[in-house]
């Protein structure tokens, strides 16, 4: 080797090694906001409607900063309630694969907390019976969904999902804020349980904004037969001195990251923090000064906006996400940190007073019209990734597991393969996101919500039934369990105005065809609605009738199932009414 190539090679092989070293495992923290719909962000408002932030009611310059300094996703699509949503982000998976058909509330009963032994195909965290209070004629019983994500105890009969924390070994992680996914307290199914470090977590749908920390730090039982000393709720955490919820959450993650910036207490080891917030769910209660201000403001009912509260909610989870961004800064942390902002499904619609409006897009939370599922969705990595720009590609949440890998590091290999994840990694489109290279390969998604909902069909003005959906490439179809089938081409009409499975039955067969073929195989049958045997026919309300669709372009072998061989509906114990879900 020539002495000038030896020199070379020495260059070479020193600046990679100077690249690796400026370059360590990032940091990465998610953020997840609790029912934020499409349009509430202002950057999203202004992207779909033209419309300038100074002319909205709501404010979120924070969230429009991050998008600013980011990559913003049009098309990214979450789960129709948190509960699935969650799973779905942590696992990688659809959350119908985990269980996760539904998010319900603490006084569900469970197998487990019932101290039934589950029969054969179900799991102690399964529920017995969770419906809403529905007056009309339902054609269709629920499914059931689990209320705990697998964590490999006996009771999950050998099924243990990895999480997203799991699966990063070498990072420190940590949980604050909503959990959701541990059957309401239940032993051995909490953030600890999955692989985070619990600073500050409540395992519920929804918590007060003001005077919780007795409800966090509760250990009292909701059903005295739950086999455990108590309930493992939550944990305040130490109290920060803040009485408003999310500003309380907001200085345990600033305390977390300001710790994490202390290599003495670091130890230089790279952190995950996944950061719930309540906010903007229910209960409607915001600080007395910011709710007066938005009473009085007078672009108050644009776009249908008008709760002052809920906007009250909305500023301080924006400032929120302000103060995490500018405590990266102040610490240094944000040299190489991986933020990932997303709501975990669309805006609520059906509260008295309505939280929020989707427009210009169709349905919010609960519902698979554009406006319960398409949701924001931010990557921001200062220095990787160019901020100011916008991907139109569709995403999914589950999506969220392999970027987050991807990008700090980690093989991939085991979790992308037959009966693994079936998210795809983001990160060839953070250079490319217009996906001109096809780099994330992948244009099918699929949703499943297998039980009747109070939530009003923008159709038919009718609780909703029982609904699955598949988006592949620009086309998008809704199978209603009723009978009814819904196809949109999103790319042309996002808003869905314009059903064509009339106008275009090959399409619709098609997709209906995937759709079900993908539910065959992927969701257990105790997931999937039933036909209910005490429907009377000329008590339908909807102006068409009740079809078996399943039947009808599928076969009598995959016709919707009966419920006289599931052992569910007979385990209720005696004297005990089905639970009537009042929470939503």
């Amino acid at each position: 080797m020539t002495t000038l190539l030896r020199s070379l090679f020495l260059v070479f092989v020193c600046a990679s090694i100077v690249s690796a070293d400026d370059h360590p495992k990032p940091n990465v923290i998610v953020i997840l906001a609790d029912d934020l719909g499409i349009v509430d962000m202002n950057a999203y408002a202004t992207k779909f409607t033209g419309t300038k932030p100074s002319q909205m009611y709501y404010e979120t310059p924070n969230l429009d900063r991050l998008a600013k300094e980011g990559l913003a996703f049009s098309q990214a699509y979450a789960c129709h309630l948190c509960s699935p949503a969650r799973a779905s982000l942590l696992t990688g998976k659809y959350a119908a694969r985990t269980g996760f058909t539904t998010a319900v509330g603490g006084n569900v009963r469970t197998f487990y907390n019932q101290a039934i032994k589950p029969p054969q195909d179900y799991v102690a965290q399964d529920a017995l019976v969770w419906q809403d209070k529905i007056d009309i004629q339902q054609a269709l019983l629920n499914g059931t969904t689990r209320d705990a994500l697998a964590s490999g105890q006996p009771s999950d009969n050998g099924q243990n999902e990895t999480t997203l924390a799991e699966a990063m070994p070498e990072h420190d992680a940590a949980f604050i804020g909503k959990w959701h996914l541990g059957g309401h307290g239940s032993q051995g199914w909490q953030p600890a349980d999955q692989g985070f470090e619990e600073i500050s977590y409540f395992d519920e749908g929804g918590s007060p904004y003001f005077n919780w920390r007795g409800l966090w730090d509760s250990g009292e039982k909701l059903f005295p037969k739950t086999p455990q000393p108590k309930l493992l709720r939550g944990k305040s955490g130490g109290n920060r001195g803040q009485e408003y919820l999310t500003d309380e959450l907001t200085e345990h993650a600033i305390d977390f990251l300001r710790r994490r910036a202390d290599s003495e207490t670091s130890q230089n080891k790279p952190f995950f923090l996944h950061f719930c917030h309540f906010a903007v769910h229910t209960p409607f209660q915001g600080p007395t000064d910011d709710v007066a201000y938005f009473e009085q403001k007078s672009t108050r009912g644009w776009n249908g906006h008008d709760n002052a509260i809920y906007a009250a909610m909305l500023k301080r989870l924006d400032v929120s996400v302000g103060r995490i961004l500018d405590t990266l800064e102040e610490t240094g942390l944000d040299e190489n940190t991986l933020v990932v902002f997303m709501s975990d499904n669309g805006g609520v619609t059906y509260t008295d007073p309505v939280a929020t409006n989707n427009a210009p897009f169709k349905g919010g939370k609960a519902l698979h019209f554009e406006g319960g599922i398409r949701v924001p969705l931010v990557i921001r990595w200062k220095g990787r990734v160019a901020g100011d720009r916008w991907s139109n590609v569709p995403v999914d949440c589950n999506d969220i597991f392999p970027t987050v890998l991807d990008l700090t590091g980690y093989d991939l290999a085991d979790h992308i393969k037959p009966g693994g994840i079936d998210g795809r990694s983001l990160a060839p489109l953070l250079d490319d996101p217009t996906n001109a290279k096809s780099d994330y390969a992948r244009d099918t998604f699929f949703w499943h919500y297998p039980l009747n909902v109070i939530v009003k069909n923008p159709e038919d003005g009718l609780p909703s039934a029982p609904s699955s959906a598949v988006r592949k490439g620009d086309w998008k179809l809704i199978f209603d369990w009723s009978g009814a089938l819904r196809l949109y081409n999103i790319a042309e009409d996002p808003f869905e105005k314009n059903e064509l499975s009339a106008a275009m039955p090959e399409k619709a067969h098609s997709l209906f065809i995937q759709l079900n073929d993908w539910m065959d195989k992927s969701v257990e049958v105790k997931y999937t609605p039933a036909i209910n045997p005490d429907y009377d026919p000329s008590e339908e309300s909807r102006k068409r009738p009740f079809v078996d669709l399943r039947r009808k372009y599928l076969g009598a072998d995959r016709a919707i199932r009966t419920v006289e061989h599931d052992p569910r509906f007979t385990l209720i114990p005696a004297g005990v009414q089905p639970h009537v879900n009042t929470s939503k």
